[in-house]
């Protein structure tokens, strides 16, 4: 598995995460510095500057860092004086300036005592407080960085006591541990499931509404007891059980849907080793529990291991490292002892904790544990961030405030016209409970949950797992989906893009099945090449995969060699057979300061033993003096150079790694057979060698992914990549996909093509932008936002996590609801905090995972999209189920309206609002979740939050004022045509009330003179309340199929929802059940109806329906934002 590193340019890091004021506190903490250096500097009035082995002297800056980092951590006062006891009273003698250096009197013994190590301050662990909660999370976003890898090894040893040979003492190790504590990630304050399940049940507007609900007919119930001379009825009793037990079953419901919580920080220690090879007191490495490990000790790496903290190399042979998932990069990195990058995630020789050694042996210092680890840090900001309410949680709220607000004011205003009837102040007060109850929708909450359920089952068939239900809405209400690249967008593998020879550039098929191979190989010299990239090649395929597809094979190797077995074994035949008949003799491994590998083989049919070499570029061609051409060897002349150059810069432009290849057939008399090469002294030629060729190797797009991200331009959607990598790789991969247009210019394209400074251009001319992360490092947040909303096509490249986080943040800032998507322990804080945070379900490490609310097994880009059309579908169709649902609550109300003002028997019961709300509209009410799209789904602009609400003004209008009118009209017809019919006229019905319900009255007149006692007057009375119910169910008929669209005519969407018409079905076999069962009259007051009573209604459904086609049609008549639009579309 051998690195070879690509002829491009060079950039910081992708995880900048930060760790500069830990460098200072571990300055201050394990330091020396003498008085006499202090004052020196204080006289001239200046801070000091760090060298590179002096083992503790600051940087310039490092105060101000350090406070604002110990903001963060709860840990202030390292600059402690140990002769005070308190940080109080080092504030008292040396002032409150954050920057200044303590001084005392006694220099002689302060110089002593600099050489003690100073104790740590504790403070509580942060999380105590929100205050102090949100300090932490502030300074964890903050950008740090240390010294541990550009400061000298000697100046190291010093600042941590220690050795690099015998290691610390036993007993330093102990009382550093003491103080310290252990290296472990500190464990996240946990819920208890009962307070999970208390949530679940009182925790939102809904259920608290339901449950206000329960309550006031419970105490209605116990005031009609507690007045009566006998026993009142029940209904009140009923319906309060009946509501909180519709609270408890959802309640159940959500809880165990929600039950698989986030459990980050359980995640991130398993990441963690158990244990570690340590040195200590001079004696042999022995194996010690990880947690055991303090800043300091010095510790023994070999492939296998995970590190198991932040350490500085100190020697290494051969050690590479897989950074993935912290940084996202998918090449193994090598590690040295040498600084080579001042960005510490950038350098060789530092190597962080958690992360897995590929290959090689190392031996290391510990220099951060913990908490100041680069992933103790990510983890706290993971589990520290939140991403606040959901939309949808944010409407059902708006929501319950409009119901409330309804049932409140009818409530109330009944209440005071029934005490200006002069109604007995206690039955008022009945009254006013019956009303707002009768608002309440009670079957509304289990329509919600069963609905979203039913999406997210259906996703889950598209290959999105939803680990939040209500994110199935969020992804839907998504206005910026800011993503990761490798892996989404790309097939998160690499292949060879490009390939040059014979002086010609070649295109090699990089679809996911590469069915069209490489151009041209009738060439000798491709042939040549393939010997050369398969046989100078570490990368080997796993065992048992003959019958698999060759891309579909599992390799050992890392990712570039891997990349060139598949496509020798595609385009030239097997790679085993060609290593098996040239079989290797020799090799030196890539190392990063030749830059190439080199191994030479034994040819079974010819004398010559051949050497093949790979490597960076130039350093091949540098020693080439010759070039093969059609099979050929010619000399490596100027012009052939210029050609080879330029092919490699424009492969390297186009963002593509990009390898040479070489090989020299040796003399066999100089290299006979047996000849023993030796790898160490070299003792054969490495110059004068024939370069046969360029390959350039990229991780390719999605095939679906261009398609996916048009989709969410014309939806709406801005799409911006968030990633580790190389600007030029990301560039060349948003321009394929799309997320940068061909036609978009960025700021140094415009500088280009008007050979002018990149300073001189506005760059609000520039519609796309390529931002680098060091760019991002000092960057002010207005400016940030100014870049998000001037620029429409934006790459963020070479980002760290807390520039993820702060990305996410500034789109949320200019009123996005933002789409996160991430696979690595980098990602989770953006995860986290976004709206909506999507995991890779093959990729992705279980950090990445448990931080987000969906996972997309197939890591498609392209799955997003198909959950944003399904979270537009379940919005409009949410909206569908509260619109069917409302409106048959003025059929419900206005009969107890009626029963109060002009004193009507009560045409409707409490038991039949019940056989509405919780049995005949239930399932209608959840089919309507799988009513398809309206044409235009994917065609709208994402909703505006603030207008286009999931219930508004324009939706009770309609549900309430129109629709709901008519089907009180139905009702009280149906309930007027069966008195009428049972002898009692409407008009006689009008202060009838008090008489009909007497009991001891016995002598009821009807309209014809006819007596009527008081059970038999029940029996009419349940009777109408049948009537009245059924009358409901059958204008219900009409508004569900209303209900299917909110624009579009039935004639258009029509009627191939089969659950929807199940449901039509439903509703009226139960509304049989209920009338016509034997015995259901006793227990719920129903009764059988004649059949000319069932057809009452009728008319009134066809009215709405022919009403609600002909608002539809005048809907798309009129011009967007016409009367219609305005006044009924919702």
């Amino acid at each position: 598995m051998d690195e070879i590193e690509m002829s491009r340019l060079d950039g910081p890091t992708v995880a900048q995460v930060a760790l500069r004021s830990a460098s200072f506190r571990m300055a201050t903490k394990h330091g020396k510095r003498s008085q006499g250096d202090v004052d020196e500097d204080e006289r001239k009035g200046k801070k000091t500057e760090k060298g590179g082995g002096d083992g503790g002297v600051f940087r310039s800056r490092s105060l101000s860092r350090a406070e604002s980092y110990h903001a963060a951590t709860d840990e202030t006062n390292i600059f402690l004086n140990p002769d005070l006891d308190s940080p109080a009273k080092q504030r008292r003698t040396h002032g409150d300036d954050e920057d200044s250096v303590f001084l005392d009197e006694e220099g002689p013994r302060r110089e002593r005592e600099a050489l003690r190590r100073p104790k740590r301050v504790r403070k509580p662990r942060y999380g105590t407080s929100k205050s102090k909660q949100g300090k932490k999370l502030e300074g964890l976003k903050k950008e740090i960085d240390v010294d541990f890898h550009t400061c000298e090894l000697d100046g190291l040893v010093r600042r941590f006591r220690t050795d690099l040979e015998r290691g610390m003492t036993s007993e330093a190790a102990a009382e550093r541990l003491e103080e310290d504590g252990p290296n472990a990630l500190t464990p996240a304050k946990v819920k208890p499931k009962w307070q999970k399940f208390l949530e679940a049940l009182f925790g939102d507007g809904f259920s608290l509404l339901l449950w206000l609900g329960a309550v006031l007919c419970f105490f209605a119930y116990g005031i009609q007891k507690g007045v009566a001379d006998e026993e009142p009825q029940k209904d009140n009793l009923y319906l309060g059980c009946v509501l909180a037990g519709v609270v408890i079953i959802t309640g159940f419901f959500s809880y165990f849907q929600e039950s698989k919580s986030s459990a980050i920080m359980d995640s991130f220690k398993k990441m963690v080793p158990p244990s570690a090879m340590v040195i200590r007191d001079g004696k042999e490495p022995a194996a010690i529990p990880a947690a055991d490990l303090v800043v300091g000790d010095i510790i023994l790496i070999k492939f296998g291991n995970r590190i198991p903290g932040d350490i500085r190399i100190v020697q290494s042979s051969g050690l590479k490292v897989d950074n993935s998932s912290l940084t996202g990069e998918s090449e193994p990195q090598s590690r040295t002892p040498e600084c080579t990058h001042t960005n510490p995630l950038e350098t060789k020789n530092l190597a962080f904790y958690s992360t897995s050694a590929l290959e090689g042996t190392a031996k290391g210092m510990i220099v951060q544990v913990g908490d100041l680890t680069v992933v103790g840090r990510i983890a706290n900001l993971a589990s520290g961030v939140d991403s606040g309410p959901t939309p949808i949680s944010i409407e059902i709220g708006h929501f319950i405030h409009l119901v409330s607000a309804v049932a409140i004011f009818l409530g109330v205003t009944f209440f005071i016209i029934a005490l200006a009837l002069d109604y007995y102040w206690l039955d008022a007060v009945v009254f006013l409970i019956g009303i707002i109850v009768a608002n309440v929708p009670e079957g509304l909450l289990a329509t919600v949950t069963v609905c979203l359920t039913l999406t997210a089952k259906r996703m889950a068939a598209k290959q999105c797992l939803v680990r939040n239900l209500e994110a199935v809405e969020t992804l839907g209400s998504t206005s910026c989906i800011c993503s990761d690249k490798t892996g989404t967008l790309t097939q998160n593998r690499m292949t060879v893009a490009h390939v040059f020879y014979d002086m010609k550039l070649y295109d090699v098929d990089t679809t996911e099945d590469q069915s069209q191979g490489t151009p041209d190989k009738a060439s000798p010299t491709w042939w040549a090449l393939a010997h050369v990239a398969g046989l100078c090649n570490r990368a080997t395929f796993g065992a048992d995969q003959e019958d698999e597809p060759i891309l579909s094979r599992v390799c050992n190797g890392d990712a570039s060699e891997s990349a060139l077995v598949k496509c020798i074994e595609l385009s030239w035949g097997s790679v085993g057979k060609l290593r098996s008949s040239n079989p290797k003799i020799a090799e030196i491994p890539f190392n990063s300061g030749n830059k190439y590998q080199v191994s030479i083989h034994e040819q079974q049919s010819d004398p010559h033993y051949l050497l093949v070499m790979k490597g960076a570029p130039e350093r091949i061609m540098d020693r080439c003096s010759k070039i093969m051409v059609r099979g050929k060897e010619e000399e490596m002349t100027a012009e052939a150079r210029e050609q080879c150059d330029m092919a490699c810069m424009q492969m390297a432009g186009l963002g593509e790694r990009v390898l040479g290849f070489c090989h020299l057939f040796l003399d066999p008399v100089k290299y006979p057979k047996g000849f023993e090469f030796n790898t160490e002294s070299v003792n054969f030629p490495l110059e004068d060698l024939c370069f046969v060729g360029l390959m350039a190797l990229i991780d390719p797009p999605r095939d679906a992914v261009p398609d996916a991200v048009s989709k969410c331009r014309t939806a709406g959607i801005k799409v911006i990549m968030v990633t580790g990598d190389h600007p030029i790789t990301a560039a060349a991969i948003a321009r394929q996909v799309g997320i940068i247009s061909s036609e978009s210019e960025t700021v140094e394209d415009i500088a280009k093509r008007e050979n002018r400074p990149v300073a001189k251009i506005n760059p609000k001319r520039a519609e796309a932008a390529i931002i680098h992360g060091s760019q991002l490092r000092d960057m002010p947040s207005d400016e940030l936002d100014n870049i998000l909303h001037i620029h429409k096509e934006i790459v963020f490249a070479r980002t760290s996590p807390q520039q993820k986080l702060l990305i996410v943040e500034g789109c949320q800032r200019l009123g996005h609801v933002v789409a996160v998507t991430g696979d690595g322990v980098n990602d989770s804080p953006a995860l986290k905090r976004a709206d909506i945070g999507v995991a890779m379900g093959i990729a992705g490490s279980d950090v990445s995972k448990q931080a987000a609310d969906m996972i997309l097994m197939d890591d498609n880009f392209a799955s997003i999209v198909i959950g944003v059309e399904e979270g537009r579908i379940i919005f409009d169709n949410l909206k569908k189920s509260i619109a069917y649902t409302l409106t048959s609550n003025i059929p419900e109300i206005s009969p107890f309206l009626l029963f109060i003002i002009v004193s009507i028997p009560l045409p409707l019961g409490t038991v039949t609002i019940l056989f509405i709300d919780l049995g005949t509209d239930m399932v209608p009410a959840i089919s309507l979740a799988y009513e398809q799209a309206e044409s235009d789904i994917m065609l709208r602009k994402p909703r505006d939050a603030k207008k286009d609400r999931l219930v508004n003004q324009r939706l009770i209008s309609l549900a309430y004022g129109q629709i709901g009118m008519i089907q009180a009209a139905a009702g009280f017809f149906t309930y007027f045509v069966i008195m009428a019919e049972n002898g009692f006229l409407p008009y006689t019905l009008v202060g009838l009330r008090a008489e009909w319900d007497d009991r001891d009255n016995h002598w009821v007149d009807d309209s014809y003179g006819q007596q009527w006692t008081y059970d038999e007057r029940k029996k009419v009375e349940y009777t109408c309340h049948t009537g009245f119910f059924v009358s409901i169910v059958i204008v219900q008929w009409a508004d569900l199929i209303i209900s299917k669209t909110r624009r579009n005519s039935l004639f258009q969407q029509g009627m191939r929802n089969h659950r929807l018409t199940f449901g039509l079905f439903f509703e009226t076999a139960l509304a049989c059940i209920f009338s016509y069962t034997p015995g259901l009259g006793e227990g719920l007051r129903t009764y059988p109806l004649r059949g000319t009573w069932w057809l009452a209604a009728m008319p009134f459904s066809l009215a709405i329906f022919l009403y609600d086609e002909w608002r539809k049609f005048m809907l798309r008549r009129q011009p967007p934002g016409g009367f219609f639009e305005r006044e009924t579309y919702y």
